[in-house]
């Protein structure tokens, strides 16, 4: 006759426990905030760190002081204004007014240089992405910025929207 032992009755060997499922479904939840944590730290290691930083400081002038923008919206894109400027703001430079453009047709991105001075329209395109050949002088009076943006529909491409 056989006798049946159970797991715990073996001498020297570790008892299986069942575990609880609330304890796994803890378990998982701590993982997944464990993952998100990384994410998040990863996502601003890249913004902060590893992005080479901006000079929103006016050069070659006798004013020092910040940069001043004014953003135009010519792709017709709800807040693309917006978030440019948040974008620039959150950068250094002074945004003092943003609008939209007189249509909603211009096909690329423009750094419109109003002051003169092409060194501070070049931080400005740098920070945005915008390509140096896309930066273009008209010198107004009437405007009191140094530099202009002009968003066009090639606004998914640039820094704010990525």
């Amino acid at each position: 006759m056989k006798v049946a032992r159970s797991r715990a009755a073996v001498p020297g060997k570790p008892v299986a426990a069942r575990k609880d499922p609330r304890t796994i479904l803890l378990d998982v939840i701590i993982g997944a905030l464990g993952l998100l944590v990384l994410v998040l730290a990863y996502s601003f290691a890249s913004r902060m760190i590893f992005r080479p930083p901006v000079d929103p400081v006016r050069s070659g002038s006798a004013t020092q002081g910040t940069i001043q923008v004014d953003v135009l919206n010519g792709c017709g894109v709800p807040g693309a204004g917006t978030s440019m400027t948040a974008y620039l703001r959150a950068r250094g430079f002074d945004v003092v007014e943003y609008r939209n453009y007189r249509s909603f047709d211009v096909r690329e991105s423009l750094v419109i240089d109003r002051a003169g001075n092409r060194e501070n329209a070049e931080k400005v395109a740098y920070a945005l992405g915008i390509r140096k050949g896309n930066i273009i002088q008209q010198i107004n009076q009437d405007y009191y910025v140094d530099v202009s943006v002009l968003i066009g529909r090639d606004y998914p491409t640039l820094k704010p929207s990525q």
